[in-house]
């Protein structure tokens, strides 16, 4: 069982202060990558000029380019909501980056009053995620979203 409460604690005190959104992101994922059990990707795509792109990660090697609404990171970026899919091999249009992945979790994240990206946690087994998983990696993502996206539109 994860301790979300230490974890974004652990996050704060990674990314306070630091005006780098990329090593931010990047410490960010490997935080996740090292705290969380039984996940093999852990990362960021980002909005650019209207696609997902791929930002910092750890794990295997990944697409580059996701479309809004094309597999489980572009639907949750098109409908601006957390999905938590127990088995990929059932979500209709799910991009297989990575063969050995079972589940999928990913939590958009949110800067001047729009979607600039997302979180994309990959696990080998089935059914991986669970509610307290969900609610956790909102709160990671908040943080997130509160020091590199701040209100207002200035981001550090």
């Amino acid at each position: 069982m994860t301790d979300y409460k230490a974890l974004t604690q652990q996050l704060g005190g990674l990314i306070h202060g630091v005006p780098h959104k990329t090593a931010n992101l990047a410490n960010a994922s490997a935080l996740l990558f090292q705290t969380l059990a039984d996940i093999n990707w852990a990362g960021f795509y980002l909005m650019e000029d209207g696609l997902l792109v791929l930002g910092p990660f750890q794990g295997r090697t990944a697409c580059i380019e996701i479309r809004p609404g094309r597999g489980v990171c572009g639907t949750a970026a098109a409908q601006d909501q957390t999905l938590v899919v127990d088995d990929v091999r059932q979500f209709p249009g799910h991009i297989a980056c990575d063969c050995a992945s079972r589940s999928e979790i990913v939590v958009p994240l949110h800067g001047d009053g729009r979607v600039v990206g997302v979180l994309d946690i990959d696990s080998p087994l089935t059914g991986r995620f669970t509610a307290e998983d969900r609610a956790g990696l909102e709160a990671f993502a908040a943080i997130l979203e509160a020091a590199l996206w701040p209100r207002g539109g200035a981001s550090i």
